[in-house]
């Protein structure tokens, strides 16, 4: 089976892939896969430090997995790459097993 994937198509996969080859980040993912999460949320539900966090965010979000939007002072990040998600989703089901 021969896969062809133009220039753009390519670059959109290795995005992907390097959001997800750093533990952190599979654990942000794992932390935003049902519902949106301040900075504080994430940083309670994975115990990791919150430069940490932002860091990785804003890496995930500059490579188009998270957006965020404002509500006063606070920020609340979601998923919005759901191909990304649902493929998440489905390995850490199995790994789990």
């Amino acid at each position: 089976m021969e896969i062809a994937l133009n220039p753009n198509e390519l670059e959109l996969l290795a995005r992907r892939f390097k959001v997800l080859a750093e533990p952190t980040r599979l654990q942000i993912l794992g932390a935003l896969c049902n519902q949106e999460q301040t900075v504080q949320e994430i940083c309670d539900r994975t115990g990791l430090k919150q430069g940490n966090v932002s860091r990785h965010l804003q890496l995930m979000k500059d490579a188009g997995v998270l957006t965020c939007r404002r509500d006063g002072s606070w920020r609340y990040y979601r998923v919005i790459d759901i191909e990304l998600l649902s493929m998440c989703k489905h390995v850490f089901c199995n790994v789990t097993r």
